[in-house]
């Protein structure tokens, strides 16, 4: 079976809205090739509606994730219209707001799915956390499915978006995946006190020194001694995270400790489910362009080897298994795994949103 797709992902680094045209062949094994993909950046105006919409009024949440939602459709139009793409469905993950599985089994995407399917007449897979966390699962990481059904050859792969998560196979055949730490939500988060979205190879950063007192602090987060299934949140972020580094005085300064920390807990966690010498980790996510973050995270993982690949796939393999995860619904395939989310079961998640019964597939 052949599949035509459009993943799309708007992630917690702010950054814009990655597109993804993929075509998938479930004849034997699973394969992918990306025809076409685009990257739509946010400008000043809609960071700042989805850096502040969760403490405004619930009126105003929910005008804006129609106003989102028309404007993913409007975009996504453009896109198949420009590359004149035959697409049997679109798969968007949406924009994380709240993210609390823990406290109150909650978790919600902004972008209304329904205004994507209306405007562009292509169904729509999207909603594809809430019934997991619903099962007692953490509703993340969800893109381990498609490490493992996709990019088997590497031992790790580590996803540097606003959050860092990494994804391997457990030594009892599991697969294993969590929120390891910080990635560029901090960074971006004061890069754009400057007017700037991120900070271009680190070079800021690499420029500042570390705050030895602040990065212990950092370090010694309640979050860090968990184990098992866990997640994060911008929440999270905003409340543990931001407020000390809003201590150390400069810029330069701010963004050194935060990638020194975010560098530190990946190579520990790399260290602690090392099983040989030289084992491959594939980086993709924005932070794999910072390569002054990539340096420090090598500096505390010597002993694996870490794969690059192309900017293409770097920039999309987000939306790409978002793609892929869509798929997976529509066949009625398990595409959220307990052993990574720590719901009751492996589950399907998502919604399909389809007015005028174009779906076709079973």
């Amino acid at each position: 079976m052949k599949y035509k797709v459009i993943g799309m992902m708007s992630g917690t680094s702010l950054d814009g809205l990655d597109l993804c045209y993929v075509h998938f062949d479930v004849t034997d094994n699973w394969k992918f090739e990306i025809k076409k993909s685009k990257s739509v950046d946010y400008d000043h105006s809609l960071q700042e509606k989805l850096a502040s919409v969760e403490s405004g009024s619930a009126l105003a949440y929910a005008r804006f994730d129609v106003e989102l939602g028309k404007f993913f459709a409007e975009e996504v139009k453009k896109f198949i219209d420009e590359y004149q793409l035959e697409v049997d469905f679109i798969c968007s993950h949406g924009h994380t707001i709240f993210h609390q599985p823990d406290e109150f089994s909650l978790t919600t995407q902004i972008g209304s799915p329904a205004h994507i399917n209306a405007i562009t007449k292509i169904p729509v897979v999207a909603d594809f956390r809430t019934t997991d966390v619903a099962l007692g699962g953490q509703g993340a990481p969800l893109v381990p499915i498609g490490d493992r059904l996709l990019f088997s050859e590497f031992r790790y792969c580590l996803n540097l978006g606003g959050i860092s998560n990494i994804s391997f196979e457990g030594t009892n055949g599991e697969r294993l995946a969590f929120d390891v730490g910080i990635a560029n939500m901090p960074l971006n988060h004061y890069m754009r006190t400057i007017g700037k979205s991120y900070d271009e190879d680190g070079k800021l950063a690499a420029s500042g020194k570390v705050d030895l007192d602040i990065l212990n602090k950092l370090n010694e987060l309640d979050f860090y001694k968990k184990e098992g299934a866990k997640s994060l949140g911008k929440e999270w972020v905003l409340e543990y995270v931001i407020p000390l580094l809003d201590q150390i005085p400069t810029l330069e300064d701010k963004l050194a400790t935060a990638v020194e920390h975010a560098s530190m807990q990946i190579g520990v966690c790399l260290e602690k489910y090392k099983l040989d010498q030289n084992e491959k980790c594939l980086i993709t996510g924005g932070g794999a362009f910072n390569s002054y973050f990539i340096d420090r995270i090598k500096y505390y993982a010597s002993g694996v080897e870490f794969a690059t690949t192309s900017s293409e796939l770097i920039e999309m393999k987000e939306a790409l298994i978002f793609g892929l995860l869509g798929v997976l619904k529509v066949r009625g395939e398990v595409n959220c795994l307990s052993s990574v989310t720590g719901a009751l079961v492996d589950n399907v998640g998502g919604q399909i949103y389809d007015f005028n019964s174009k779906l076709k597939f079973v």
